[in-house]
């Protein structure tokens, strides 16, 4: 078992969009299999993706709601207008920002479209925990963190109580 260490906010891996991944090889497999290690070590868990460890490779692996999983290369299928009716607001954190959460705003539903570490075709749908966690490792894939959807006095309070964490004094 490999788990891997943990970039927190700050690191620039974070904030880079990752590399769509070309090989489908060896390397690429025991990406994704530390990748898992580390997430089912992790607290609080329901995704890692690639840049939490470093690594700029479009893959994230899951774990929510009873399924578990990898998606390389994924692309969130649109969700439209996002009405209220079709969103949801809860506590969300990330392993990237540790013991803090805030309420996040997502799609009620989320399709993601992508390929397995062997180049097959994959798609994952889901509603609720797993739809959030689809959205939320797609975002990290694309250099964003939850805390840069929080509007209004929620964002300014995240942001205060990032900069007063004991693991942001480094």
């Amino acid at each position: 078992m490999t788990m891997r260490p943990i970039r927190i906010i700050g690191d620039a891996a974070l904030r880079t969009p990752a590399e769509p991944v070309t090989d489908f090889d060896d390397t690429l497999r025991a990406l994704v299999t530390d990748l898992m290690d580390t997430l089912l070590g992790a607290p609080g868990r329901a995704g890692v993706a690639a840049p939490q460890i470093g690594v700029s490779a479009r893959v994230f692996v899951y774990d929510a709601d009873g399924h578990r999983g990898h998606v390389v290369n994924p692309r969130l299928e649109p969700t439209g207008d996002l009405s209220p009716d079709d969103t949801d607001t809860d506590d969300e954190g990330c392993l990237s920002i540790p013991g803090l959460y805030f309420p996040t705003t997502r799609a009620r539903r989320a399709t993601v479209h992508g390929v397995d570490q062997h180049g097959q075709p994959v798609t994952v749908t889901g509603s609720g925990f797993l739809a959030r966690a689809l959205q939320h490792e797609t975002d990290h894939l694309d250099g964003r963190l939850y805390v840069d959807t929080l509007r209004g006095d929620t964002r300014r309070r995240a942001l205060r109580e990032i900069r007063a964490a004991r693991w942001a004094r480094r």
